[in-house]
Order: structure tokens, then C-alpha cells, then sequence
């Protein structure tokens, strides 16, 4: 499994990327990398954008792992190909903001590297109700990690809200918001919640 570099959508030609921090944006299941992309005007200024295409084709669109899966195996997969893709590339710090499926994948970053990483955003995402070898080291390292959903979030069961909710704070600096009426999707006050994120984090 690999990422392709060319499907990579940068809000920096590669001549203005070094020497600033990098933002990645994962996007969800049976989307694409354009997704996200569109976000850029809401997150903070510094930080140069990269928008990945995930590796599974699904359904016209693009999965970071099968619909369903609960194991972690294909995640797993797909975050060592980020991490194989991040290592060809330059930059002073690395943050990642992943949605829905996206979000789980931001997460398992951070179980793979647990001190890498600057900072996770999670939204309408979860984590993987896996095992981790990184998962004892994250906890000690308790990277900030921002996990923002809505309650009447139909997509995500129950379950892994519960899960996720038990977890994070247990292996993370957690900042959790929940925004009323909001539902499988991102909303203006979730995002000026994640720029001030970002701002102090970052």
C-alpha cells in the first residue's frame, strides 16, 4: 500500500514548504483528496496544507481502509504509507486533522509515532477498538489531540463514541467538543474551535 504523491493537493508550491510546519488532511470514506482541501481558508495561516488521497478505491471515491473493518490491520497499512510519504518531505513540525474515517486514521498515526507528531484533529471520527504496540508510549507522551462531533452524528455508532471517549483521554491531552444539531459533518463553530486549536498547539 502507498500514498501517491501526485494525488497530494498543497496549498504551497514546494518552493515556499520548507522550513514551515505541515498540516496533512485526511479526508473520509468515499471521498477524495479535494474534500478537505476546501477547509484552507478556515485553519490558521502558518502551517502548509496537504491534502492526501487515501489508497482503496471505494465506490468512486477513496477509503483508508474497507468499510467496516474493525481490526485495524488495513489502517494500520495506510498510516505506514502516510508515514513512508511523510518521510520524503520537509518541514519544521507535522500536525494532522483527519474527518470521519480520516479522523481514525489521524489517531492511529499517533499510535504508530507517538512522538512525532505535533497534534491530532479528529472530527466525526474515532478511534480504532484495537490494540497498538505504540499505545503505552502514547500515553505517556499524551500528545494534544482535538476530538469534535455532533450529536445527532448518525454515521458513527455508538459504540466507538463510547470507545473513543474512554480511550483518548487515557493516551492523549484530549479537547473534546460536541456541537449541537450538528451531524455527520463539520460546522463554522467546529472549525473556529479548531483554528484556536491549532493556534495554541501548533
Amino acid at each position: 500500500m502507498r500514498i501517491d504523491p501526485g494525488a497530494v493537493m498543497w496549498s504551497a508550491p514546494e518552493r515556499e514548504r520548507a522550513g514551515r510546519p505541515l498540516l496533512i488532511l485526511l479526508h473520509g470514506l468515499g471521498s477524495h483528496e479535494g474534500d478537505l482541501f476546501g477547509l484552507g481558508p478556515y485553519l490558521p495561516l502558518g502551517p502548509v496544507l496537504a491534502s492526501v488521497r487515501a489508497p482503496i478505491p471505494h465506490l468512486g471515491g477513496f477509503a483508508w481502509y474497507p468499510a467496516g473493518e474493525r481490526t485495524g490491520e488495513h489502517a494500520d497499512a495506510s498510516a505506514v504509507a502516510l508515514l513512508d510519504w511523510i518521510d520524503t518531505l520537509s518541514y519544521t513540525s507535522v500536525g494532522v486533522l483527519g474527518f470521519s474515517q480520516g479522523g481514525a486514521i489521524a489517531t492511529q498515526l499517533l499510535r504508530h509515532r507517538p512522538r512525532f507528531f505535533r497534534y491530532a484533529v479528529n472530527l466525526a471520527g474515532f478511534v480504532m477498538p484495537d490494540e497498538n504496540p505504540g499505545d503505552e508510549e502514547l500515553a505517556r507522551v499524551a500528545p494534544p489531540v482535538f476530538w469534535g462531533r455532533g450529536t445527532i452524528d448518525d454515521v458513527i455508532p455508538g459504540s466507538l463514541v463510547e470507545y473513543t471517549q474512554t480511550w483518548l483521554p487515557l493516551h492523549t491531552t484530549m479537547t473534546e467538543r460536541i456541537y449541537e444539531g450538528l451531524g455527520h459533518g463539520v460546522n463554522g463553530a467546529q472549525l473556529q474551535d479548531v483554528q484556536e486549536f491549532i493556534r495554541v498547539v501548533g
